[in-house]
């Protein structure tokens, strides 16, 4: 499995915008498309980000790296669309010494972009007026400054609470955000009060701000060491407040209901897998219904009214299942990421006729870290890989040569893009290095923010349009 974080702190090599010149008397090169995995760096050759890809990217580091993190809910708003974005995360680290791991709880601000049209609104005649358009785009969305010169990086804002262990997941309850529940590696399922980091943090622009505050010592409100062994997967229910199920490397689930203020843990496990569990996903839809996925190449289904066994099992894929997402808005719909770099959508509906695997990929080489659905769109998903890929795709999209000869024309594209990519994928990001978990912000929409060794990355990327739902309706 690929887990664990090298602590070692990465190198980036960064290359100042202007530093390469070039020539009338040089003919110029048509762009062309790097594929990861398929084309290799010639020696002296370096990939360069294109800014203009995004709507906004940033990128910031806290210390340790953190394998797990969360997005908090807030209160400012359900579909924002306006630049700059504030936005709350929760966060576990990866440190050298057990005890020198922590919490941190992060108010990000000031998350500076610009929007952009996919296609040209209008198609300028004359390549003059395009190349003036471009580059005027080009020099207001690069740019590392705003205009009375102040930097548009995030304003990152932290409180760390003192964790005996390193963070093998984390997780807030979508219902409280405040409450969050963290996995250790020693073993121990925690939960945890944040309310009076976040009210710090929401009252104030400079508490935390310059990131070097010491962890603060607080008693969890929950300590379960009931699990034999340490464990990745943890899930809070959509449906019941409070409700928590946590799985292990021994391949044990243990379901949490909430009781006057705690929690009652069930002593007796869920048993079904043959290997660790690797990751837990209630259903959008149903409150008692939940998935599981393990070492041993299965997806299970389970009615925690029934029993404690599967309601059924079945083999998704030839090597580990690393990873779960429940659709959202098409709860028939489950994804999967394998340790073996494929992912597959399952469909629910047809699971008892045989196999329910609608879709599968193979464009990734190396494991699956982390799988999301978006929560704007039903088919829409991200994947993250250890192959330092974030790709998205659009499952309902299919190859239309008529439409791309019409987009060439309309941005006069000179790309060489490969032939044999999918149709379905929207979007590759690349720069980080290890990534382990990837997660869609519910309130902005198509804002993904990404954890790896070398940090966090916040995206969105350009070509990724959301049709937000009619509030009124």
């Amino acid at each position: 499995m690929v887990r664990s974080i090298n602590p070692k702190k990465a190198k980036r090599k960064n290359k100042k915008k202007g530093e390469a010149s070039s020539s009338s008397s040089v003919p110029s090169m048509p762009t062309r498309v790097w594929q990861p995995g398929v084309d290799k760096l010639e020696e002296g050759e370096e990939l360069q980000c294109d800014p203009s890809a995004y709507n906004s990217l940033h990128g910031f580091h806290v210390g340790w790296p953190c394998l797990s993190f969360d997005i908090l809910g807030d209160k400012l708003g359900l579909n924002r669309t306006e630049f700059p974005h504030t936005l709350y995360m929760v966060a576990g680290t990866q440190a050298e010494k057990a005890n020198m791991n922590s919490i941190g709880l992060f108010k990000i601000s000031k998350v500076s972009g610009k929007r952009r049209d996919v296609v040209p609104k209008k198609v300028v005649n004359g390549d003059d007026d395009m190349e003036d358009e471009d580059d005027e785009d080009e020099d207001s969305d690069s740019d590392e400054e705003s205009e009375d010169g102040a930097s548009t990086a995030p304003v990152i804002q932290v409180r760390r609470v003192a964790h005996h262990g390193c963070v093998n997941r984390i997780r807030a309850m979508p219902q409280n955000p405040h409450i969050c529940v963290s996995w250790a590696d020693s073993g121990h399922v925690q939960v945890w009060d944040m309310s009076s980091h976040l009210n710090a943090l929401a009252e104030s622009e400079t508490e935390g701000k310059d990131g070097t505050s010491p962890a603060l010592n607080q008693a969890p409100l929950v300590n379960f060491s009931g699990h034999k062994d340490e464990g990745y997967a943890i899930d809070w229910s959509p449906a019941t407040a409070g409700r928590l199920l946590s799985g292990d490397c021994m391949s044990m689930i243990h379901l949490w209901e909430p009781a006057s203020g705690s929690w009652t843990v069930d002593p007796i496990p869920l048993t079904g897998h043959t290997a660790s569990v690797e990751d837990l996903q209630w259903s959008p839809a149903e409150a008692n219904v939940f998935a599981s996925c393990s070492v041993d190449g299965t997806i299970a289904l389970w009615d925690v009214r029934v029993g404690k066994t599967p309601a059924l099992s079945f083999k998704a894929h030839n090597a580990d299942v690393n990873v779960i997402s429940w659709n959202r808005l098409a709860s028939c719909m489950l994804a999967s990421g394998s340790d073996d770099g494929a992912f597959s959508i399952h469909d629910l509906r047809v699971i008892k006729e045989g196999d329910a695997k609608v879709a599968h990929f193979e464009y990734h080489k190396h494991p699956i870290t982390s799988i999301e659905w978006s929560a704007h769109e039903s088919s829409t998903l991200a994947v993250s890989s250890g192959d330092n890929q974030l790709t998205i795709w659009d499952l309902s999209l299919e190859k239309d040569e008529e439409e791309e000869a019409e987009f060439k024309a309309q941005t006069k594209e000179q790309v060489n893009t490969p032939q044999d990519l999918p149709p379905q994928l929207l979007f590759v990001h690349q720069g980080q290095k290890d990534l382990k978990e990837l997660h869609w912000h519910n309130q902005i929409p198509g804002m993904i923010i990404s954890t790896a060794e070398d940090g966090f990355n916040i995206l969105m990327p350009y070509n990724i349009q959301n049709t937000l739902p009619d509030l009124a309706a």
